[in-house]
């Protein structure tokens, strides 16, 4: 190390004055006398000259190893118990350490042919170069963890980039397992709820509900029992499960099996039991655990059930929910929602109803729906829409025509000005934040109402003042027609609006084809027998010729993956509704039971989803920020091209079916 020190405080010059020396001799000799003397000038000051140098450089350099061993004697001395060791960091060579390193690497050979990534291999000291003080990373070495800090020596030779850092090793091996084992002690909640007990009990006698419940107990205590978990039955169709957070890996990596095992329960008529699952964790007491469990449970049940849902401190982690569910929601609740939206209209100032964007048939034949409500009220009512992003404008077409609905429709903008503090805003065919019309006009009313069928994501709109939100209805356009029929008379519904309720259920639908039961053709007929006109309903529907060129241009792009899935990836813009439509006539092809059609658009690319067999589009699309329903789903994936997308869609469907 000394050398390389010389050659740094005193580089060796000498030849070069040599050869200086003798080029003037050879001038001198030759006669060249003013030469001669010119190179002794220059000879004599570039001498003088490097003498300064060396001078100064000796000072730095002398300033600089005093720092240096006046850190060395503190760690030497023992003020320093813990291992040290200097680090020329331009190498990673090892310079110089106390005894503690020393003993802890089991150094005892020449420190010259060292360099610190011999030791610790998968360490790396880019941290402590760019200036930081600690490591990000702690360094695991023979069975111990350690927290690494560390400094940098101070270099006032600025022509010199050698870097000189210093490492100091706490032996944290303890306290981080006492650490490690807290937190895999955390308390977790869990909330283990029968979503059909009502169903699976109907009309039994108490000895088979006694046979049924036993068989519910055994199922749930064997899975809590497998974690370790403390069960107590709450309800009738309730358990309480408390457990360890180091339980959650293993639930996720058997995906949460009991909701394989407890459909092997089925009833005398056949219907197979399912539970759903809410988890809180990350909470800072059990009570706010048991928040994020009620949470957990009360999302689920909004995207079907059937599924585990957990709740942290900032997100919901979603398992299942790929089985399609049965409908469980009664009148009851219909009526009550249509007495409570009532009161809440009257209260009102005015009503704003708004839609998810690029509105559809669905959106505005339920924002029509509402209208006649509040017209019935007594309630100034706008429809909050763009009039030119929007795929119903054959139904706008429809309506304007009529007096009611002269003034109706404004923008978002316009909306924004209008509204005031008692005003009541409606959210319909949507539960997201960034989906809606206009999400400053969310942001800036205090009263939300949502009506919706589409599975609840994780960015829902929160604490709505009413919310009727069915995963198990074909549309909104069959939720307010429910509405409806419990808070208007037959008399007070013009026809064009029982054809736009209409021809909202018949998009979702696909023509009565999926995600049918036995209350949408109830509200079909209710709306068929107060003047829907099928055939104006048919009209809306209509194509131009372009747009049905455009549409099977679509299908014939379509590839085949997997057998059964249909995918369209285009590399040009296409409408919004002419990709669903395209999505829908893919699957009147045979054999096809999901289509996908991915189009670019504006920085973005937009997926269209349908299905009609097994595979859930909603789930193949959340990962990719998607939602909507099992039958159809769509997505935005921002600032990622077709391609790009088109991978990422693939990797969660093959994610779908080999789960």
């Amino acid at each position: 190390m000394n050398k390389k020190l010389h050659r740094l405080m005193q580089p060796n010059m000498l030849l070069y004055f040599v050869v200086m020396v003798l080029f003037a001799v050879a001038a001198l000799v030759l006669g060249q006398y003013y030469l001669a003397i010119g190179e002794t000038a220059v000879t004599l000051l570039l001498l003088f000259f490097y003498q300064w140098m060396g001078t100064r450089r000796r000072r730095l350099l002398s300033e600089y190893v005093q720092q240096t061993n006046e850190m060395m004697s503190r760690a030497a001395d023992g003020e320093v118990p813990f291992p040290v060791a200097l680090i020329q960091l331009n190498e990673n060579e090892l310079v110089w350490y106390n005894k503690p390193f020393a003993n802890l690497v089991n150094l005892r050979e020449s420190i010259f042919s060292k360099r610190i990534d011999e030791i610790f291999p998968s360490f790396a000291l880019e941290w402590l170069a760019s200036g930081k003080t600690e490591s990000p990373d702690e360094l695991r070495y023979r069975g111990r963890r350690f927290r690494v800090t560390g400094s940098l020596l101070p270099n006032k030779d600025t022509k010199n980039n050698l870097l000189m850092g210093m490492i100091y090793l706490q032996d944290m091996t303890e306290l981080l397992q006492v650490r490690d084992e807290y937190i895999r002690s955390r308390p977790m909640v869990s909330i283990v709820l029968v979503d059909n007990y009502d169903e699976l009990t109907n009309n039994l006698p108490d000895a088979a509900i006694s046979n049924l419940n036993a068989q519910i107990n055994e199922k749930v205590s064997r899975w809590s029992d497998e974690y370790n978990g403390l069960l107590r039955r709450l309800e009738r169709n309730r358990f309480l499960l408390l457990l360890e957070a180091k339980e959650l890996a293993s639930m996720a990596e058997a995906k949460f099996s009991l909701l394989e095992s407890v459909r092997e329960i089925t009833n005398p008529a056949g219907i197979a039991a399912t539970v759903s699952i809410g988890i809180g964790k990350d909470g800072v007491d059990f009570r706010e655990d048991y928040d994020f469990a009620a949470l957990s449970i009360e999302m689920a049940l909004s995207r079907g059930g059937d599924q585990a849902v957990i709740k942290d401190r900032y997100d919901f982690t979603f398992f299942g929910g790929r089985n399609k569910t049965t409908e469980r929601r009664t009148k009851v609740k219909s009526r009550v929602m249509a007495s409570s939206l009532s009161e809440l209209i009257m209260q009102s100032g005015r009503v704003f109803i708004m839609g998810h964007k690029m509105a559809d048939l669905d959106a505005v034949g339920a924002a029509i729906g509402l209208c006649c409500l509040c017209r019935k009220k007594g309630k100034k009512v706008n429809i909050v829409i763009d009039p030119e992003a929007n795929a119903a404008k054959s139904l706008l077409a429809m309506v304007q025509n009529m007096p009611e609905y002269a003034d109706c429709f404004i923008t978002g903008q316009d909306a924004l000005l209008e509204a005031d503090a008692k005003s009541l805003l409606i959210v319909v065919d949507t539960n997201r934040p960034d989906q809606v019309e206009c999400k400053p006009l969310l942001e800036s009313i205090r009263r939300v109402v949502i009506i919706d069928h589409h599975r609840r994501a994780a960015d829902y709109i929160e604490q709505p003042v009413l919310n009727l939100h069915e995963p198990f209805a074909s549309s909104a356009s069959e939720l307010v027609t429910e509405l409806l029929q419990y808070a208007v008379e037959v008399s007070d519904i013009h026809s064009n609006e029982a054809a736009a309720l209409l021809a909202g259920i018949v998009l979702d639908t696909k023509n009565f084809g999926v995600r049918t039961s036995s209350r949408t053709f109830e509200a079909a007929a209710f709306l068929r027998r107060i003047g829907a006109d099928t055939v104006e309903v048919k009209k809306l529907f209509q194509n131009d010729l372009s747009s049905t060129v455009a549409r099977y241009k679509i299908i014939q792009s379509a590839r085949l993956y997997r057998q059964k899935i249909a995918i369209a990836a285009l590399d040009y813009t296409a409408t919004r509704t002419i990709a669903a439509q395209a999505a829908d006539e893919l699957l009147n092809i045979s054999g096809i039971e999901a289509s996908f059609v991915l189009y670019p658009q504006e920085k973005q690319t937009i997926i269209s989803a349908r299905s009609i067999g097994d595979a859930n589009v909603q789930v193949i699309l959340e990962p990719l920020g998607g939602g909507g329903n099992a039958a159809t789903a769509g997505a935005q994936v921002k600032n990622k091209s077709v391609s790009a997308t088109l991978d990422e869609l693939l990797k969660s469907i093959d994610n779908f079916f080999e789960a």
